[in-house]
This record gives C-alpha cells, sequence and structure tokens, in this order.
C-alpha cells in the first residue's frame, strides 16, 4: 500500500517536472515540488521498513 502511494506520489511529481519542461505550464511551485517529492521519499522509506520487518518477522519464526 504504501509502495503505491509512494509511485502515485512520485507520478504526480514527475508529471509536473514534465509539464513544467515541455509546456511551460507546471501545476505546483517549488514549495509544492519539494514538499511532494518529500512525501513519496517518506512513503517509500515507510514502505522499504515495513517490508523489511516482515521479513525479520518470517526469519525469526
Amino acid at each position: 500500500m504504501f509502495l503505491a502511494a509512494s509511485i502515485i506520489v512520485f507520478a504526480i511529481y514527475f508529471a509536473n517536472v514534465a509539464m513544467g519542461a515541455f509546456a511551460s505550464s507546471a501545476f505546483l511551485g517549488d514549495v509544492g515540488e519539494m514538499l511532494v517529492l518529500f512525501a513519496a521519499s517518506i512513503l517509500f522509506v515507510v514502505a522499504i521498513l515495513k517490508k523489511e520487518a516482515d521479513r525479520d518477522a518470517e526469519s525469526d519464526s
């Protein structure tokens, strides 16, 4: 779930950057871009930590 959310949020960031580069009509400003990229990073880290915790729980049993 967190990994899918991270991919979706990063796709929003990528779409904003692509629209800004090719159409000069980015829908997020600098701060918005930073917050979206930060959210994608946090969601990705949470997803990886959950997978690692699940793997460790399986190996302990």
